[in-house]
């Protein structure tokens, strides 16, 4: 059978969309799948997928594309998937010898904020337009395109017109999937954040609206549960300040659950939030956990951001509002305990969702037949 080579270096080898969906459906259909990784440390098996990755993400661009280019080499790929432009970009010369396909899946926004967040503003959009040239040049040497969402299409799908390409959400599987429907209580409420924690993700915005909430209901018992980690020391000096500011009692603080205990590490929780700011980067990213809170039955409050607007019917399971105002989001809590009927509504619904459209089972034939046309020489 064919071989299949992920290439990624800001994802984990063992990256949910890359390993338990992507690498393992292919797994299953037959395919010798090997996964390459820049992030973290790691040569083995897991589940018969091959796995070389390495912790160098502090390396130089010219290092990091020799160990793809020799992970090419050894491995000899028919086809090759990479996440980021210099996965794309160090493999052309291997992809031209052995006319393997190879295959661009774009998840991330390129290039980032984060990217040019250092730079003084001139400088900013200097390294923005070179970022983006580095994105047509891998959009150039792509034979084809997997996009995340519809918003990531720009530019690629728009410059290369004539290279096949497909839609792939981030739909979990079932498997992964710990459904926990709750039901509401009077006197008491669990209101849950997970993630990243930074201004830029929502946490301030998080604080200011349960704040809100706990002024409107003081004699309601308003529990807070936060799963997640600071990345930079930034962040984590802006999230201390929060908790020094408001002091809360009932509020539970863990660290990352590993993918597969995902869903189940905030399986009490009562409603779910995403109030990352509104910009324009953020405005064409989808925030893949909706699905994940949609698949366990949790009723959301998430920012309306237009890549969420476009995809996602939220109405049968949650709100869209500006992160920003806390009088707002504190009235979608309160309509909630107002309203066991639409917390039930929202909570069934999310389910019903996941089960009728955002589910792995409903996509996962697309990517498949799409890789292995790829391949058809």
């Amino acid at each position: 059978m064919p071989r299949i080579l992920f290439l990624t270096t800001a994802h984990r080898y063992n990256d949910d969309r890359i390993f338990y969906h992507q690498a393992k459906e292919l797994k299953s259909c037959g395919y010798e799948i090997k996964i390459c990784s820049l992030s973290s440390e790691y040569q083995g098996s897991i589940d018969g997928i091959e796995i070389e990755s390495y912790a160098v993400l502090d390396q130089s661009s010219d290092e990091k594309a020799r160990i793809f280019q020799e992970v090419c080499d050894t491995f000899l790929p028919d086809c090759i998937i990479g996440s980021e432009p210099l996965a794309i970009i160090a493999v052309k010369e291997y992809r031209k010898r052995h006319k393997a396909s190879l295959i661009y899946d774009i998840t991330e926004w390129y290039p980032s904020m984060r990217m040019v967040r250092e730079y003084s503003f001139f400088l900013k959009i200097f390294h923005a337009l070179r970022f983006m040239m580095i994105q047509l040049y891998a959009g150039y040497l792509s034979t084809h395109f997997i996009f995340g969402e519809k918003t990531k299409k720009f530019p690629l799908a728009y410059c290369f017109p004539f290279k096949k390409s497909i839609i792939l959400p981030y739909f979990p599987d079932a498997q992964y999937i710990y459904t926990s429907i709750r039901e509401p209580e009077a006197d008491r409420i669990k209101l849950c954040y997970t993630g990243q924690i930074s201004e830029e993700k929502g946490i301030g915005n998080f604080f200011n609206a349960v704040d809100r909430f706990r002024s409107l209901r003081p004699g309601l018992h308003i529990s807070i549960l936060i799963i997640g980690g600071a990345r930079t020391e930034k962040d984590q000096a802006y999230f201390d300040a929060l908790l020094e500011k408001y002091q809360w009692q009932d509020i539970s603080l863990r660290k990352p659950a590993s993918f597969e205990k995902f869903t189940e590490a905030y399986a009490e929780a009562d409603i779910c939030f995403d109030l990352r700011e509104i910009n324009f980067e953020n405005h064409h990213c989808l925030p893949i956990k909706i699905f994940y809170y949609a698949a366990s039955g949790k009723p959301v409050i998430y920012s309306d951001l237009k890549a969420t607007r476009q995809f996602v019917d939220i109405s049968r399971f949650g709100f869209l509002v500006d992160p920003e105002s806390a009088d707002a989001i504190a009235g979608k809590v309160m309509a909630y305990i107002d309203d066991p009927a639409l917390y039930k509504a929202h909570a069934h619904g999310a389910r019903a969702v996941f089960e009728e459209q955002y589910n792995w089972a409903a996509i996962k034939n697309s990517f498949t037949d799409f890789v292995k046309k790829s391949m058809l020489k």
